[in-house]
């Protein structure tokens, strides 16, 4: 008896290694879930019906066979039940990858089934959501892009056809053709700088600096418009002046544009500030102004490409909408971020952090966020 035994355990091991080999080299997830069903019915019945035979011998047969196959046929019944509520879900997301590589952004996958295959179902979905959000910003930048290049393009167009018909002489256009190059110009040299930003190809120049004379030069170039305005300009600085690790002419520009826009915002004899304020690892830089403050929404879509709160008054001053884009591209390069807000005694404030030397730089995404 304890030989039997021993033969059919080696037997029933020795079948299910083989079994594990060939249901490996099925193809198909179906025909493997088929398999693994069919053995996990099939090696357990014939330990069954082998240890009933040796138990009672062959005048039970008859009953031991039926009472096994009907087993069988109910537990195999159960178990393609079973896979096929695996593989659905499964079918369902083999279809959505299909649809969204045919170009169907909007392909989305069921989040159904097991926890394994909903959470498949929802890092594929986001994927899905990304890509989509990432075709989405691309159309919307050649759009914008378009829009801003035809404008002074039509301009020039119209001053070259009225120079050679003779209706104005080159010296009265010379004025607003250099206008107009100036700002195909600097469009031109902003997308380079996004693209740039985007492809994480922007090279910065790092070196310790101290941020009062970078503020100073800033606020001198902004002076005279600032004058114009009517609109008074200051700076609070810490009196230690610490210093920072930064590349000056990347954050140069940034300061230069929030302060031009916050100039343009500010009421008549108003006030602009520059406000440094030193944390432990990194020092905070406001750009404060007396104006209206920010509107509903604006502090979320500020930062977009092509997004100007005021069209009018971004149009007659040649702006194309993408400064601050690329000034949170470039702060974010130095591992810091950029927000804005409304000041709790009117007017707005936008303010970014820069590391301080002697912290250990965060490395970040350069990318801007697109809303």
């Amino acid at each position: 008896m304890s030989l039997v035994v021993l033969v059919l355990a080696l037997g029933v091991l020795a079948t299910a290694v083989a079994s594990a080999a060939i249901v490996r080299l099925l193809p198909t997830l179906q025909l493997q879930l088929a398999a693994l069903a069919l053995v996990a019915v099939c090696l357990p019945l014939g330990v069954v019906l082998g240890s009933g035979l040796v138990m009672f011998g062959m005048h039970g047969s008859a009953k031991i066979a039926v009472v096994s196959v009907v087993s069988a046929l109910v537990v195999l019944a159960g178990a393609l039940l079973l896979g096929l509520r695996i593989l659905r879900p499964l079918w369902r997301l083999g279809a959505a990858s299909k649809r969204l590589a045919a170009g169907d952004l909007s392909a989305r996958a069921p989040e159904s089934g097991p926890r394994e295959l909903r959470e498949l179902g929802t890092s594929f979905n986001e994927m899905a959501a990304s890509v989509e959000q990432l075709f989405d910003a691309r159309r919307e930048l050649v759009a914008w892009a378009s829009h801003d290049l035809r404008t002074p393009l039509a301009s020039l167009r119209a001053m070259v056809e009225a120079l050679e018909d003779g209706l104005a002489t080159p010296a009265e256009y010379m004025e607003a053709i250099r206008f107009q190059t100036e700002i195909l110009s600097r469009l031109v040299d902003d997308l380079f700088e996004l693209a740039m930003i985007d492809a994480g190809a922007l090279r910065l120049e790092l070196r310790e600096t101290s941020l009062g004379k970078l503020i100073s030069r800033c606020l001198s170039s902004i002076e005279a418009e600032a004058k114009a305005q009517e609109v008074r300009l200051e700076s609070r600085l810490d009196p230690a002046d610490p210093a920072v690790r930064i590349a000056p002419d990347k954050v140069e520009r940034v300061l230069l544009n929030l302060l031009a826009n916050a100039v343009r915002h500010a009421r008549p004899s108003g006030e602009v500030s520059v406000v440094v304020e030193p944390n432990s690892d990194h020092v905070v830089v406001a750009v404060e102004d007396t104006g209206d403050g920010l509107g509903p929404g604006a502090s979320l879509r500020m930062f977009d490409r092509f997004w100007r709160e005021d069209e009018s008054r971004a149009r007659a001053s040649g702006s194309a909408g993408l400064g601050l884009a690329i000034a949170q591209g470039l702060v974010h390069a130095h591992g810091g971020t950029i927000w804005a807000e409304n000041r709790r005694g009117g007017g707005a404030r936008v303010a970014f952090t820069l590391p301080l030397a002697d912290a250990r730089p965060r490395v970040a995404d350069p990318s801007p966020d697109t809303g």
